[in-house]
């Protein structure tokens, strides 16, 4: 059989106890808190529009580097073979609409 409790020994549990629920339901208070939810929601807005935004840097950065690798060699040298046709392909389409406007004047 167990020990009977004395009446101090449950006042005191019963204490203890009603300490430990005044600490969980202040805990629950402040995670319902309405700031404390604002405060929640806009961290977490911030950690995706950060994490938005690394994205889109590391896709721009890997596709600036592929473009570069077209017209650059491994070494840094220009790829004159490739950045010639591009550039009089550029001169020719900015020469037609440079004469495709003069004409609508």
């Amino acid at each position: 059989m167990s020990e009977a409790r004395t009446p101090a020994q449950i006042e005191a549990d019963i204490a203890r106890r009603r300490q430990a629920l005044a600490v969980t339901l202040d805990e629950i208070g402040v995670r319902v808190h309405p700031k404390t939810i604002i405060g929640d929601a806009k961290a977490k807005v911030a950690s995706a529009v950060d994490r938005t935004a690394g994205q889109a840097y590391v896709a721009a950065n890997r596709a600036v580097c592929d473009v570069r690798a077209q017209f650059v060699s491994a070494d840094g040298a220009p790829r004159m073979e490739r950045i010639v046709p591009v550039a009089l392909v550029a001169v020719a389409v900015i020469g037609l609409l440079a004469v495709s406007r003069r004409d609508k004047d």
